[in-house]
């Protein structure tokens, strides 16, 4: 496989499915795509701010994601999102400029082909050009299959934790 930054890759593995893809930063003309994908991942979530928070982005006013990496099979159909951040703290890291994946979708049709591998190092790219010496992520307890592509992408599991909130 490679991958030069924000370009091509070219995915071949023994069995599997050739695929072409490039992954780029998303441009104001990919906000459908963005918000369709990003209700794939978050679905619960559907209609209640995605939309808002898609413009916002393009318009300078959010906070995070700080990037927002799109992937596009070679017929140009957007098959995965990568959204990162920079946060001062995350588990088991020790610097105070940890770059964040906030959110990782590939479309079910697209799996296994090396896309959400293409996305992560697309995403570690921007993360070290960006000053970051580490990369982190989380997953809800239950998505086994998330830990196991995280796994396989050199990331390591380094707590579990449930985390809970009051209202004042």
């Amino acid at each position: 496989m490679a991958v030069s930054g924000l370009g091509l890759v070219y995915r071949e593995r023994q069995g599997a499915t050739v695929m072409r893809v490039s992954v780029s930063s998303a441009r104001q003309e990919d906000a459908p795509d963005w918000l369709r994908l990003r209700e794939a991942l978050w679905p619960s979530e559907a209609g209640r701010g995605h939309a808002a928070e898609v413009e916002q982005y393009f318009a300078d006013q959010l906070h995070m994601p700080l990037e927002v990496l799109i992937a596009r099979d070679e017929a140009g159909s957007a098959i995965g999102l990568a959204e990162l951040s920079i946060r001062a703290y995350a588990e088991d890291c020790v610097t105070d400029r940890v770059a964040y994946l906030e959110g990782w979708y590939v479309m079910p049709g697209a799996r296994r082909h090396g896309i959400g591998r293409a996305l992560v190092e697309a995403a570690a790219d921007w993360a070290r050009r960006q000053g970051c010496s580490e990369f982190a992520s989380d997953a809800l307890l239950d998505n086994d299959v998330s830990a196991s592509a995280h796994e396989a992408l050199g990331f390591t599991e380094t707590v579990q934790i449930r985390c809970f909130k009051k209202t004042l």
